[in-house]
């Protein structure tokens, strides 16, 4: 992959190379923690790619041993857990996950090393997570008195609610292979596989509509919030809509015809 113009010193490097594109947490020494400036930066890297047409899909990396460790401990008490600041430390974290989710692009999550509290709220917001073998999860802030109640947002949104209440309430780190059985990642490999794995992945929805992609993203998540009379009708109204779309007939045509659909993502 081809480097961006980030400099090497910045908090996300960004490259790109056949319509992926990887941003990566840069704060390895601090175990990509998720500082207020971290925060930010993420934040304007996914706002910038969500509009740039090129980019079809988002893997999210970590710098160093780890993915992320979740929030900057010594950064809130350097604040001196001032309500203010925990409470714009909260609200852009928030608006990080959420900013995630509505990407057009399906985002993937590689984990290596720890994902914990909102390092884990992270790969639970991730549509795909591909982990090392040696990957490990928790959502420890019981252990700490502070209990972690904006990743549960993510995590009750991706796993049963008895996997969950388990991390939750534990505290205690889970292996990759029970990160697996829980549906908190998509899939393991031994480290020394993971960026082909990962970038396998990622060349197989790149080779896809983009606009298929982004439809069928969208309409995942809000389906997911209705009732079911409710999605039936607002999935019935995507379907419509989308087979409309020029790929949907090229695609269906193709189909038919036995040949290779040919893209123009729209």
């Amino acid at each position: 992959m081809k480097p961006s113009d980030t400099p090497t010193d910045a908090m996300v490097l960004r490259t790109d190379a056949q319509h992926i594109t990887t941003l990566t947490m840069n704060r390895g020494a601090s175990r990509n923690a998720l500082s207020r400036p971290m925060i930010a930066a993420l934040q304007d890297a996914l706002d910038a790619i969500a509009t740039d047409s090129s980019v079809h899909v988002v893997v999210l990396a970590g710098s160093g041993p780890a993915f992320c460790a979740g929030h900057d401990l010594k950064e809130m008490r350097s604040q001196q857990f001032d309500v203010d600041y925990a409470k714009d430390l909260f609200d852009a974290c928030g608006q990080l996950m959420q900013r995630i989710v509505s990407m057009p692009q399906p985002v993937i999550a590689r984990v290596h090393g720890i994902a914990t509290a909102a390092g884990a709220q992270l790969v639970a917001t991730c549509d795909l997570a591909v982990a090392a073998d040696n990957a490990r999860f928790a959502t420890p802030g019981v252990n700490i008195g502070l209990f972690c109640s904006t990743p549960m947002v993510a995590l009750t949104r991706n796993i049963s609610h008895k996997h969950a209440m388990q991390m939750l309430l534990t505290g205690e780190l889970i292996d990759a292979q029970e990160a697996l059985r829980f549906g908190l990642v998509n899939q393991i490999v031994p480290e020394a596989q993971l960026d082909a794995a990962v970038t396998g992945l990622a060349i197989k929805l790149a080779a896809k509509s983009c606009r298929t992609l982004s439809i069928g993203k969208q309409a995942f998540y809000r389906q997911a919030e209705l009732p079911l009379a409710q999605a039936y009708a607002y999935t019935r109204d995507v379907m419509v809509t989308n087979l409309q779309a020029a790929d949907a007939k090229e695609g269906i045509c193709a189909f038919i015809d036995k040949r290779t659909p040919t893209w123009t993502h729209a």
